[in-house]
């Protein structure tokens, strides 16, 4: 079991009611964006396995708020079908869940290398919502004005994504372990991949139960889209950055 922390930036579009933001946020630019103003800077995680032999059952939950302010946001390029105009990008903001099930199966062992075999499923939940300046005309019927602002809100949209990939797990000395997985997918969404690199070392060992520290750096792309024009949602993706937990193993 590993809680965790994904120190996120984002790199991609957002479409929200048919209105698309290029976002380019780094880390501490979401930092510098959000600190203070009550913006949520890290995701939340939680990883689980459960292996017997060379069979392990996977797990992983993630759940996210991300709020990102002028500079972290270039033009706004409304959908074909979109009436009224808007000024330009005040914030984009980003609830998402993902929820992931699947197994490993070991397929080789040379040495200190172990190398797994991946399949299972990533089921994702969003809402976004983006902000902007007004400036000329606004539909009132896609957008709410608030405070100087036209807010377009996503309402909530799911999916279920397929994915296959590969681990290796490679026992570097006693007590230390470099994981390495990748895996692409699809299906609800036009398609995605992931890349995660992670070093864990042992600090303590009470009970039969033992406690590593996990550093590493986690990549997660996708592409999914529903609707036309006004109607029109988008989330064209980069989510990197460090992560950061605690490796708990009965």
């Amino acid at each position: 079991m590993t809680p965790y922390g994904w120190l996120t930036s984002l790199n991609g579009s957002q479409t929200v009611r048919g209105r698309t933001v290029d976002v380019n946020a780094s880390f501490p630019r979401v930092v510098e964006a959000t600190a203070g103003s009550g913006g949520t800077l890290v995701g939340l995680m939680l990883d689980l396995e459960a292996r017997n032999g060379p069979v392990s059952l996977l797990a992983d939950v993630v759940w996210t708020d991300l709020g990102i302010r002028r500079r972290g946001e270039r033009t706004v390029t409304p959908e074909p079908g979109v009436v009224g105009t808007v000024g330009a990008a005040a914030e984009a903001r980003l609830q998402m869940g993902i929820v992931e099930a699947g197994a490993a199966y070991e397929v080789a062992r040379f040495g200190a290398v172990s190398l797994d075999a991946l399949a299972g499923a990533r089921y994702w939940n969003q809402q976004g919502k983006l902000s902007f300046d007004l400036a000329g005309t606004v539909d009132l019927g896609d957008v709410v004005v608030a405070r100087g602002l036209a807010i377009a809100k996503s309402g909530s949209f799911s999916w279920l994504d397929g994915f296959i990939g590969g681990r290796a797990r490679i026992a570097v000395a006693p007590g230390q372990e470099i994981q390495l997985r990748g895996d692409i997918g699809g299906g609800g969404s036009k398609g995605s991949w992931q890349a995660l690199a992670a070093y864990s070392i042992e600090f303590a060992n009470r009970n039969g139960v033992s406690y590593s520290g996990v550093l590493g750096y986690r990549a997660l792309y996708v592409d999914y889209a529903s609707g036309e024009g006004r109607r029109r949602y988008e989330f064209d993706m980069l989510q990197h950055g460090p992560v950061v937990g605690l490796n708990i193993r009965f």
